[in-house]
C-alpha cells in the first residue's frame, strides 16, 4: 500500500543530511536526496536497486520544491531505494546537470546497488536520457513528457527542439532500456514523437516501451497525477524488474473503466423513477439523470453517483468515493439531497462539499467537486452504467 509520502521538495532539502551522499566534485547547486526522507533506505544489499527521479526546470520557480510523483512511492514500497536529483535553477543546464547525474549513478553503483534506474519529468527526462547516453551504469530510463526547450506559447522559436533534439538522445543510449510517456495536450510536445521514438529504439535493438497519448491523461504534468499512478505504476515496476522486456509488452490497464470492488454502497440501493417505471423511456429532465453514473477524479479516486429519486426539482442521490492513494483517504459514501434545473443538478448543503453535474451532449455527466471551504476543486466525466 502506498504510504503518506507525497511531500514537497522543500522537505527533502531540509532532510538532506539524512543521507551521506556528498556532492561530486564540480557539482553546482545539485544534490542527491532521499525521495522519502521519513522512510529508512534499505541499502544496497537489501534493495532491488536505486531509482533517481529528476524534476523539471522552470524559469520563475524552483522545481526542486515540486512534489515527488506518486508512482515513485509505489517503487519504494516494492523494495527499491528512491532518490531525488535536486537542482537549483541557477546552474541547472543540460550539460552540467547530466554530468553530475552520471557521477551520482557511479556513486550508487560503487556502493553496491545492482541496478540504477533514472526517472525524470520534462527537463529531468532529458537529463536522464543524457546520462544513459554517457554511462553504461544506467539500467533503465523512465522519461515522462521529455522537454527542455520551452512550450509552444512561450518559446515558439525553440519548442520544436523538444522533438528534434530528443531523437539523437535516443539514438545514443548505450545500453539502458527506455520507457517513454507522451501525453495529449502537452504544450511542450511538437507531436509525432511516439512513432519516431519507437522506430529509433527498435532499430537500436534496445528494450523499450513507448506509451503515446494514453486515454484520460492530458497535459505536461499528467505523470504527477493519481490517475497516472493507478494505471501505470505497476507497469513501470514490471519494466524495470523483468529479466527481459519483449516488444509485445503492454501497459493497458482497465482501471477506471468500470467500478471496482473497493467502491462502497449501502445494501439494496435502487433507482426509482419520479413518475413510475413506464416513464423511464420518455426523455425528461427528471428521467435523464436517474440511474448510476461512474467515473474517476485525476487524483486517482473512483466516483459513483447513484441518482435514486427525482421529485419535482428535488433530487436524492448517493455519492460514493473509492479509496485514495494516501492511507487517510478511505472509501466512503453519503446520501445527498440537491436541486434539479433542466440539464443540471447541484448538491449544496451547509458544511459539505458542493457537487455539480451537467448533462453533456454525448449523454455523459460533467462533474465538479468543490471543497466546503472553496479551497480546492476536481473535475470528472461520468458515464451511465445501468
Amino acid at each position: 500500500m502506498l504510504q503518506s509520502r507525497l511531500r514537497s521538495g522543500l522537505a527533502a532539502v531540509l532532510a538532506a543530511s539524512l543521507i551521506a551522499f556528498a556532492a561530486p566534485a564540480g557539482a553546482v547547486n545539485a544534490r542527491l536526496d532521499p525521495a522519502y526522507p521519513e522512510t529508512p533506505l534499505l541499502g544496497a544489499a537489501a534493495a532491488k536497486g536505486a531509482v533517481i527521479w529528476s524534476h523539471g526546470r522552470s524559469i520563475h520557480t524552483e522545481d526542486s520544491l515540486s512534489p515527488t510523483p506518486y508512482y515513485m512511492a509505489s517503487l519504494q514500497d516494492a523494495g527499491w531505494d528512491t532518490f531525488r536529483f535536486n537542482r537549483m535553477r541557477d546552474g541547472d543546464t543540460l550539460q552540467d546537470s547530466s554530468r553530475t547525474l552520471v557521477r551520482y549513478v557511479r556513486d550508487l553503483k560503487d556502493r553496491g546497488y545492482r541496478k540504477v534506474v533514472l526517472a525524470g519529468q520534462s527537463f529531468g527526462a532529458f537529463l536522464s536520457l543524457m546520462a544513459a547516453d554517457a554511462s553504461d551504469d544506467v539500467f533503465a530510463v523512465v522519461a515522462t513528457a521529455p522537454a527542455a526547450y520551452g512550450s509552444f506559447s512561450e518559446f515558439y522559436d525553440s519548442w520544436r527542439n523538444n522533438a528534434t533534439r530528443l531523437y539523437p538522445l535516443l539514438d545514443q543510449v548505450r545500453r539502458a532500456r527506455v520507457m517513454l510517456f507522451f501525453f495529449h495536450g502537452d504544450e511542450f510536445d511538437p507531436g509525432g514523437r511516439g512513432d519516431r521514438s519507437r522506430e529509433i529504439l527498435a532499430r537500436r535493438g534496445l528494450q523499450h516501451l513507448v506509451v503515446d497519448q494514453p486515454r484520460a491523461l492530458t497535459g505536461h504534468w499528467a505523470a504527477s497525477t493519481g490517475l497516472f499512478t493507478r494505471r501505470y505504476a505497476q507497469c513501470i515496476r514490471a519494466f524495470i524488474e523483468l529479466e527481459r522486456v519483449g516488444p509485445d509488452m503492454s501497459c493497458e490497464d482497465t482501471w477506471g473503466t468500470r467500478p471496482s470492488a473497493q467502491l462502497p454502497l449501502p445494501p439494496g440501493v435502487q433507482t426509482v423513477a419520479a413518475h413510475g417505471e413506464s416513464q423511464k423511456k420518455v426523455w425528461s429532465p427528471e428521467n435523464a439523470f436517474l440511474g448510476k453514473w461512474y467515473g474517476f477524479y485525476p487524483n486517482g479516486r473512483e466516483v459513483l453517483l447513484v441518482v435514486e429519486r427525482v421529485k419535482g426539482d428535488e433530487v436524492t442521490a448517493i455519492y460514493a468515493l473509492g479509496p485514495g492513494l494516501e492511507p487517510d483517504q478511505k472509501a466512503e459514501w453519503v446520501r445527498r439531497t440537491g436541486q434539479l434545473s433542466e440539464d443540471r443538478m447541484v448538491f449544496r448543503e451547509p458544511g459539505r462539499n458542493t457537487l455539480k453535474y451537467r448533462l453533456r451532449p454525448d449523454g455523459r455527466l460533467a462533474a465538479t467537486w468543490l471543497a466546503a471551504d472553496g479551497g480546492a476543486s476536481l473535475e470528472a466525466t461520468l458515464s451511465r452504467i445501468d
